[in-house]
């Protein structure tokens, strides 16, 4: 699935779920090393657990990070 988030820097996270695991997450833009740490992180993981630990990550004064993106983007999937 191709999710395109809002009120961050990346443009467009790409996210593949086999029967609630993660089996792959790739941002386009933002921070490219740290995303690409989180999304080695949460490969294998079970998507609700991958929400319980991301969603309400802000960035800065920002209501919103790439994490909780990635969490919001796993809520619409499961």
């Amino acid at each position: 699935m191709k999710y395109q988030p809002k009120g961050v820097c990346s443009t467009s996270i790409d996210i593949h779920l086999d029967n609630g695991i993660i089996r792959s997450v790739s941002f386009t833009g933002g921070c490219n090393g740290n995303l690409q740490g989180i999304s080695k992180l949460v490969e294998g993981m079970d998507a609700k657990e991958a929400i319980e630990r991301l969603k309400g990550i802000r960035c800065g004064f920002k209501s919103t990070s790439c994490p909780d993106q990635l969490a919001q983007a796993l809520e619409t999937m499961i």
